[in-house]
This record gives structure tokens, sequence and C-alpha cells, in this order.
């Protein structure tokens, strides 16, 4: 009934097509996202034909004898279209599933988009899942503030807010990634964490040049000098702040809380459902940073979750 095939660069357009129409794709699964580091990821991507109609689309890497739905994107999963019920879904993954044990694949790690960038259920393949076997392989939480109601944020959060109103800091949305990376992010994160960001400079600008509606940079700034950043990730219903960082003036003027209430602002005015801050996992014993979830909270965040799925098919 079904057939199944790796995808191939000759499938580049029904791929990006099927994505432009599915109800739970973001632009990340575009191949022109997914191929900026094609370099470190070994492609497994599945398309899903049901005769000579595209079904639904998986984009996945493989590691050893392990698949991935995608190690190189910050969430993956089946994507299908609004009209597909459970029940063919349902039967995809079975398919799916005997498609990587032909493959000689040992293992399926499956990692859903969070729910709330959705308008309509994503959790089918969940359940399903969980009903062959696969187990909840880690739980992370991720903090997003919900705009469709009033707003939460700490009552210490907009006092030092009004307060910096009044320091003439400017909110620019810049044209160059180069001030944020240069002045802010990349000395930022060696300094503290002594890594690099996930993405080059090269990288986001080559990133942003494709998707320039969906990929933002957002600095502060006072008397001309760049003091805090946030760079945007947009989807339809959501934005994700990718990037935030600040320089040690700006952690004086609290420049980076002011950017991020500015941003939250903006969205919930513009009609976008949520803001997601990502992920507070740590690797001390609690599993998660303190002072992270603290922040993002007291910005108005609520702990939604952000799921890793496995299955063993050998």
């Amino acid at each position: 009934m079904y057939t199944i095939k790796k995808y191939h660069q000759d499938d580049y357009l029904i791929w990006n097509d099927f994505v432009a129409q599915s109800k739970n794709a973001t632009f990340l699964f575009h191949r022109d996202f997914m191929e900026y580091h094609k370099d470190r990821f070994e492609d497994f991507s599945l398309l899903i034909f049901e005769e000579d109609k595209l079904r639904a689309i998986l984009p996945a890497n493989k590691r050893d004898n392990s698949v991935y739905s995608h190690q190189g994107l910050t969430y993956g999963g089946l994507v299908f279209l609004s009209k597909m019920k459970a029940e063919k879904i349902e039967s995809i993954l079975d398919e799916i599933l005997l498609f990587l044990k032909e493959n000689q694949i040992e293992t399926f790690f499956y990692k859903p988009v969070p729910s709330f960038y959705f308008l309509e259920g994503n959790k089918e393949m969940d359940f399903f899942l969980l009903k062959r076997g696969a187990v909840l392989e880690q739980k992370e939480m991720n903090l997003a503030v919900n705009l469709s109601v009033p707003l939460k944020i700490s009552k210490s959060k907009m006092k030092h807010f009004r307060r910096i109103e009044n320091l003439d800091l400017d909110i620019i949305e810049e044209e160059s990634f180069d001030p944020f990376w240069e002045n802010i992010l990349q000395p930022r994160l060696l300094e503290k964490f002594g890594v690099k960001p996930v993405h080059s400079k090269e990288e986001i600008t080559l990133l942003q040049s494709k998707f320039p509606k969906n990929i933002k940079q957002y600095s502060a700034y006072r008397n001309d000098e760049i003091i805090a950043g946030i760079t945007i990730f947009e989807t339809e219903n959501c934005v994700k702040s990718q990037y935030g960082a600040t320089s040690k003036k700006g952690e004086k003027f609290r420049a980076l809380d002011f950017l991020f209430i500015n941003l939250i602002y903006k969205y919930k005015k513009e009609g976008k459902c949520f803001f997601d801050m990502g992920i507070v996992d740590d690797e001390n014993e609690s599993g998660y940073n303190f002072g992270l979830i603290k922040q993002k909270e007291e910005l108005g965040c609520s702990v939604y979750n952000q799921d890793f799925y496995k299955i063993n098919l050998m």
C-alpha cells in the first residue's frame, strides 16, 4: 500500500512543496535549512508514498546503526497533511519501522516538535510509538510564553523594565549578524562556558539569506554601542529565541531582559501564539539550570515538554 524511499537531491522540489503544505512542519524542515550542515550528518530522510502520491516525510539522519529524527535540528518528527487520519499515520509508522529493519537499522530515535508550535494536534506518532515498545528516553523542560493569554511577567522584571525605558536604549533589527556575533555572542559564550555558538556567523548569515522572513536579529544599543542581542527563529505561530546574550555593560542595564520584554510585547501584538525560550537542561544532579528556569519564568514562561523517544528494532 505504501512505498518508502530515501531522499535524493532530485526530490528537492517535491519535499519542499510538501513541507509548505503540511500541518506540522516549520522552515527547519526545508532542504535549504537541513543541508547547511550536510557535511556533519549522513542524511537518511524518508519520503512515504501511497501509490504515486506523497503522504508523509521524515527528516532524519543515520549514525552507525541508528536513525535519528534529526540530530542536526532542534526537533524532528513525521510530517503530514492536516487531512491525514490517525489510522493512516499508524500504518505509515509500521511501514517506516519495517523499512528501517530491512535496512539493518537497530535503533530509531524520535524527537517530535513541541506541541505548542501547532494549533492542530501533533501527538499521534508519540502514542503509536509507545504502543510498539518505544520508551520515553528523555524529557526536557521547554520554557515558553503563551502569548494568547494575559502576560505574567514578574513585578521585579517590569519594575526594572520601566526604569530602563528612560535610559535611551535603542532596539534595532539588524541587517548584519556581525555586531552581535563578533562583539557579544562569541566572546561571551567563550568566556562563560568555553564554547562557540552552534551556528557560525557565516552559517547564520547564509540561513538568513535563504529565510529572511524567519530568521531575524534584534539588538539593544546604548550610545551606538551594542550591549545585547537576540536571534529569532520565527514560524507561523511561534517565535524562538535561538540565541540571547549581553555584554558586561549590558548586564548592568539589564539590557537582555529589556530586549526580551520588548519582543514579547511585539510578537503578542502581531498575533503570535507562543514565544519559545528553549530548554533549561543542565548536567547537574537535578538535570536543569536553576538560574535559567527562574529567569525565564520571571519573563512569563510556563513549562512545556520536549520529548525524546527510542525504539529498538533488532
